[in-house]
Formats: C-alpha cells, sequence, structure tokens
C-alpha cells in the first residue's frame, strides 16, 4: 500500500507569482490548460497500489479548493483529501505534523512532492528502485543534472556512483559541491519520521530554552533539505535516483510559460487529445497548442510555429498583413476565450474569459482572466528560457528587479485588465482592474 503526499504551500508564498496568485491558489494555475496540481495527481493515480493522496498546505479552504479536489476524486477514481497547517510547518514539519493521518492503513513507503516543480514524475520508476535497493534506507530523493552555475540555486547532492547512497547534502551552497540537484520529489518509508522526530525534539528544547532566555517564541519549522538531509547523508539513510526526463520549477510566472511548453510537449505521448489539430472549421494548427473546447477563435486562422531563419521571419511578417489569424508554438487558451481575426499568439497563456480582438498581438505573456486587448494593440514580453545550447541549463531565478530597474522578463496582466487598442504593453505587469490608456514598457502598473 502506497500514498502521495503533495505539499502545497500557501497565500504568503509565491509572490514572484503575482499578480496571477491573487485570484487563484497557485497550485490550481492552470499550465498547458490543466491546472498545475493535476499533473502530480494524474501520475499519482497511475501508480500501482496508490491509496490515497494527501495535499497538505496552509490555504484556507475555498470554494475553488474543494471544487478541484472532488473533481480530481471523480476523474483518478482515487481519494485526495486537504489538511490545513496551522502555520507553516515546512515540507518536515508539515508532514510530521500529520504523521498519523498519513500512516493510517499502515502504508509501505509514500511519495512526497512540492507543487511548484514541473516534471514528468517518474514515481514507478523511483518505486522500483527503492525496491531493488532493500530495506535498509528511509528515502530515496529524485535527483537531476544541472550546470556547474546554475546547481549552486538548488539542493547539491554528492552520491556514491557505485551505491547510489547520498554521501553530502548541501542546500543552495556558496561555491560548486555537485551537478546532481534536488527536484523536490521524494520516496520515503516510515522510518523517516524516526528521523524527523529526533529534529522536532531538540527544537522543542531550543525553543524552550529562547523563550526563558529571550521571552522571543522560535518558529515550529522543520526542512527536510536542510535539517534532515544533511544529517542523513553518509548513513546509508538516503539514496538518489538520476532521471533524464524533464523537469523545471515554477517559481514565476515566466517559468510556467517554459513549463506549459514542456507539457504540451509530453502531450503527444500521454494525452494527445489535449492537442488542437487541424479539422474542418477550425483553425489550422502548427505547433503544440492547447485550445479550450468553450474558446471561440476565428475559424479561418492558421496556427504555425515561427521558423528562426531570417529570410523566413521575414516570410512570416509579410505573411501577417494576408492570413487571418497565428496561433503558436506554446500557446494554452483557455474557457470561454474570445479571439479575432488577424490576431497573433505565441509562447503564451490565455487565461479564462479574455478577450483579444482583431489583429492584435500576444507574444511571451500571459494574459489575466477576463482581460480584453484591444484591436491592434501588441503585448509583448521577454522569454526566460534556458539556454538552448546547454543540456543541463534550468530556468534561471528570477529577480523582480536587477540594476535599479525592472529586470526584463514576461509581461502578464492580471484579471480584468483592459488594453486600449493601438498601444504597447512590453515587459511590464499589470495588476488586476486596471483601465490602461497609453502604453508602458518596463514598469509595474499599480
Amino acid at each position: 500500500m502506497l500514498k502521495a503526499i503533495i505539499i502545497i504551500g500557501g497565500p504568503q508564498k509565491g509572490t514572484r507569482f503575482r499578480p496571477l496568485s491573487f485570484e487563484v491558489p497557485k497550485p490550481l494555475f492552470p499550465v498547458a490548460g490543466v491546472a498545475m496540481l493535476q499533473h502530480h495527481i494524474e501520475a499519482c493515480a497511475q501508480v500501482p497500489d496508490m491509496k490515497e493522496i494527501i495535499l497538505i498546505g496552509f490555504y484556507q479552504p475555498n470554494d475553488e479548493l474543494n471544487r478541484f479536489i472532488s473533481s480530481s476524486q471523480q476523474e483518478f477514481k482515487i481519494p485526495i483529501r486537504y489538511l490545513q497547517e496551522f502555520a507553516a510547518l515546512g515540507t518536515g514539519g508539515g508532514i510530521y505534523h500529520f504523521r498519523d493521518q498519513i500512516l493510517s492503513g499502515g502504508p509501505a513507503a509514500f511519495f512526497l512532492m512540492n507543487a511548484d516543480v514541473c516534471s514528468e514524475f517518474p514515481l514507478q520508476e523511483m518505486l522500483r528502485f527503492h525496491r531493488q535497493h532493500g530495506e535498509n534506507h528511509c528515502g530515496v530523493l529524485l535527483g537531476t543534472t544541472a550546470n556547474r552555475t546554475q546547481s549552486l540555486n538548488y539542493g547539491c547532492i554528492v552520491e556514491n556512483r557505485e551505491t547510489n547512497e547520498v554521501l553530502h547534502f548541501v542546500e543552495k551552497p556558496s561555491t560548486f559541491v555537485s551537478d546532481i540537484i534536488n527536484c523536490g520529489i521524494y520516496l520515503f518509508t516510515p522510518d523517516i519520521f524516526g528521523h524527523i522526530g529526533k529534529v522536532f525534539q531538540r527544537n522543542q528544547q531550543e525553543r524552550i530554552q529562547e523563550e526563558l532566555t529571550n521571552g522571543k517564541q522560535m518558529p515550529e519549522v522543520i526542512r527536510l533539505e536542510q535539517d534532515i538531509f544533511t544529517t542523513l547523508a553518509g548513513q546509508k539513510k538516503l539514496l538518489v535516483y538520476k532521471t533524464q526526463h524533464f523537469w523545471s520549477q515554477i517559481k514565476s510566472a515566466g517559468s510556467a510559460i517554459y513549463a506549459s511548453r514542456l507539457y504540451l510537449k509530453q502531450y503527444h505521448q500521454t494525452h494527445p487529445e489535449r492537442l488542437a489539430t487541424n479539422r474542418d472549421g477550425t483553425p489550422k494548427i502548427i505547433g503544440d497548442v492547447y485550445i479550450h473546447p468553450t474558446a471561440n477563435i476565428d475559424p479561418s486562422a492558421v496556427v504555425s510555429t515561427l521558423t528562426t531563419t531570417y529570410i523566413n521571419i521575414c516570410f512570416c511578417i509579410v505573411l501577417n498583413f494576408f492570413i487571418s489569424l497565428q496561433l503558436g508554438p506554446n500557446v494554452s487558451i483557455g474557457k470561454g476565450v474570445t479571439i479575432g481575426g488577424g490576431v497573433r499568439v505565441r509562447e503564451s497563456i490565455i487565461l479564462h474569459g479574455a478577450v483579444l480582438q482583431d489583429h492584435c498581438c500576444v507574444l511571451n505573456s500571459i494574459v489575466g482572466w477576463d482581460s480584453t486587448v484591444g484591436k491592434w494593440a501588441r503585448v509583448e514580453g521577454t522569454p526566460s528560457d534556458p539556454n538552448p545550447n546547454d543540456p543541463y541549463a534550468k530556468i534561471d531565478s528570477e529577480t523582480l528587479f536587477r540594476d535599479g530597474g525592472l529586470t526584463p522578463s514576461i509581461t502578464i496582466l492580471g484579471c480584468n485588465v483592459s488594453i486600449p487598442s493601438e498601444v504597447i504593453i512590453r515587459n511590464s505587469i499589470v495588476l488586476p482592474h486596471k483601465d490602461l490608456n497609453r502604453s508602458f514598457q518596463n514598469q509595474i502598473i499599480l
């Protein structure tokens, strides 16, 4: 018997995801047409003998979260429930607080994963790896390879290449330690709670001493990475399973567009029905594009990829004057979206109820719920993709400001934003419910 635990965090996290997280909990933000969290749940539901999926976080229960859980239970035919933390307890503190509910029914092992990762989720491969290595260890960490520079932004794992044992673990080191990084996806046996319990008892004693000495209350936070893995490394308790499949964090809105591209590409093998195809009365599709069945798109549209040679780029620019509409590649069109003729959309996510009027252009952007982009307007951002020439490159962690100015990144329109006709919005963040009347560049519009 197995269980899966997904750490979904809470509203005070994910600040780099705003203003999108104002309207919906970050784990429910649609990536490649479905909620970010649904990709995790689908992968867990496919593991044999999976009995239950538990979501842990400190979001207040709300109708949207309840509807998502109910619909996911019906779709994947597996029990799913949400356990709310009284405060942010950390990855280790959360599962330790709810250990009795996790261990109810006597699971032999359980998966633990963070909600803000994008992956093929090789859970069944991890389970086979775990069983092949006997019962002496209490956890398997999913790892992948990063380049030397970017590895400093992640938890770094030093392994014994013969036994796959974790010899050393450092969270975000200041100097190079290893090019194997932690993916935030784990498989644990119930023995892990004994190790977390020791840290909990030690922290309790320190909290009491701190309160007696200084009158300050220390937070009850236990972090798996810093508090548990660093201690267990080198004790033959942790193993690392390295994956060659795609993996990325979803820390910012820009990384959501990159994650959407990865999932759309994966749909060719897992969900070809989700990809738009050429049919009579629908746009011509070339490239990976998701279109919700309720979206209203000009039927004379041409959905195409953009080539990289100079001649073809010029040809595409001229061609825009003669064709009705272009979408793709890497475009996700949400429920109830309306797109007029002559529109160009590329590398973007268009959310529920948005309206793109005739001949507007949306590139490297997220258009929020019920927002409107006027005729001949241009909404454009700067892509934040990994270096395509480095097979081990990951998406960089974006800082909102750099050198005293807004870091060029994708353009984000919050919900119910109105962009007038014939203006340009470039590399900007527009908060919800704004009616703009002119062009903006490199600005946060409050």
